[in-house]
């Protein structure tokens, strides 16, 4: 059974500018903490995985530090950001659910035809859960939602790059690598797809087009929609040939790709192991 696994955040909506970001700068207004992010510094700030892990970069400022408060104690600062961070996936699920965070272009559409092809669908995101469901729902609506299974927040100890996501995916679905493509949008999102052994499509945003795709099977702007502006493709070494927008017959076509290799036996996640390479420049992918 061919199966399609889609990360969440800038693949199944455009989340970052319009969701974590303005959740974020919201969290840190309603918590009267000195900082404000912009458009070019969370950019930056998504180089770091993880929304705590960027909420404890402010730490490493020694004057936000002083002016906010913040105590020396590990522990503390610990439970700090995870009240900080509560309140911000409570700021971003209200943004997603007043329909401020906008899904990306042939999501909708290629979702419902996968699962009524007979396909697995399932989200693998290490962002919090709640969050995710919320975009998946809002992309998709409730009903089509609840057909899809989803694999978040800490539900494996390490982010992307880190292939732990995907893996517990296979096995908790029962998935065939050979017969598995991954959504990705973020170098180090491919990274985790790769390094599970899975094809990569990639659908560029905005923070990520740049970054470098080189081990993905295609790369477009966006999966678009027929009644929609053409689809860009950006790189396609199978080659698919890519028409309007992607079909599931591109996306069965991706399956002709070489496969990347299987990762190597004791990964903590599924006993597996991941790949000791470069784990790439740009953002994680997950996690905000």
């Amino acid at each position: 059974m061919t199966a399609l696994i889609f990360d969440c955040d800038g693949v199944l909506g455009d989340t970052e500018r319009y969701g974590h970001l303005p959740a974020f700068n919201r969290t840190f207004d309603e918590l009267g903490l000195p900082v404000r992010w912009s458009e070019e510094e969370y950019g930056e700030k998504l180089r770091i995985g993880g929304g705590k892990e960027r909420m404890a970069s402010l730490f490493a400022d020694p004057a936000f530090v002083a002016e906010a408060g913040i105590p020396d104690d590990d522990a503390a600062r610990k439970d700090l950001l995870a009240q900080w961070h509560r309140a911000k996936t409570a700021a971003f699920t209200e943004l997603v659910g007043s329909g401020g965070v906008p899904a990306r272009p042939g999501i909708a559409r290629v979702i419902t035809e996968a699962l009524d092809a007979g396909w697995t669908v399932a989200v693998a995101s290490t962002s919090a859960e709640p969050s995710v469901r919320a975009v998946l729902e809002h992309a998709v609506g409730a009903e089509v939602a609840a057909r899809v299974p989803v694999f978040a927040g800490d539900v494996v100890p390490a982010k992307k790059p880190d292939p732990g996501i995907y893996l517990l995916a296979l096995e908790e679905l029962g998935l065939d690598r050979d017969e598995t493509v991954v959504v990705e949008d973020s170098r180090n999102g491919l990274l985790a797809a790769t390094r599970a052994g899975l094809r990569c499509v990639v659908t560029v945003n905005g923070y990520t087009r740049e970054e470098d795709f080189a081990e993905a099977a295609l790369v477009v702007s966006d999966l678009g929609d027929p009644d929609g502006d053409a689809v860009e493709v950006l790189a396609d070494r199978v080659p698919v040939g890519v028409g309007h927008h992607v079909t599931l017959a591109d996306l069965e076509a991706v399956l002709a790709a070489p496969a990347p290799p299987a990762p190597a036996p004791g990964h903590p996640a599924t006993g597996e192991v991941e790949d000791p390479g470069d784990p790439g420049q740009p953002r994680e992918g997950g996690a905000a």
